[in-house]
């Protein structure tokens, strides 16, 4: 296979690809959509599916991260390494252990993150006003929302927790599946 060298090369690799595999993209688009759909009809479910997953990420990985950390212990950091792939291993069995629990502290890291996040975009959005002209109210209002969405998920919980993060999870597989959906019809009539 060759690499190609410049960016219209590139384009139309990318373009014959998606055209030639459409019905895969709008395959998936399809089961994104469903999956999405789900997760917003019964979050308590989506939330708690995705804890379980994180938790068997984090003890995979952990328990990964352990037996490179003993294969290469003559490397620097090795204690370091031990210790941040022992905490992967104890988040993982937490979760698995308490996912009630592990989604509570889940949806308070979200709270968490959709606050801080809209602070920044906010002051984002101050900031670039004169460079922005009228294009920096989209990321006002971005960070206006992000703000409801934290100051929604915080006052609610611990009740946030049965819906946010299945919610969230649900909102983005419906998108990106609304998506790909719609880069395989474009890619079928192109």
């Amino acid at each position: 296979m060759t690499i190609p060298h410049d960016n219209a090369e590139l384009s139309t690799k990318m373009r014959d690809a998606v055209r030639q595999h459409w019905k895969a993209f709008l395959f998936e688009g399809i089961l994104l959509v469903i999956f999405g759909l789900a997760a917003m009809i019964v979050p308590p479910a989506a939330s708690l599916a995705v804890t379980i997953l994180l938790g068997w990420l984090f003890l995979i990985s952990g328990i990964a991260g352990l037996a490179l950390t003993f294969w290469a212990r003559q490397m620097p950091g090795f204690w370091w390494s031990l210790i941040s792939a022992a905490l992967a291993v104890l988040a993982g069995l937490i979760l698995l252990a308490r996912p009630a629990q592990g989604t509570l502290t889940l949806t308070i890291v979200v709270g968490a993150y959709f606050l801080a996040e809209g602070v920044a975009t906010i002051m984002y959005a101050l900031e670039h006003r004169r460079e922005l002209s009228g294009r920096w109210s989209w990321l006002l209002v971005a960070g206006l929302m992000d703000l409801l969405i934290a100051i929604i998920i915080i006052t609610g919980l611990p009740g946030s927790a049965l819906w946010a993060i299945g919610l969230l999870v649900g909102v983005n597989l419906l998108f990106g599946g609304a998506a790909l959906i719609g880069v395989a019809l474009a890619a079928r009539n192109a």
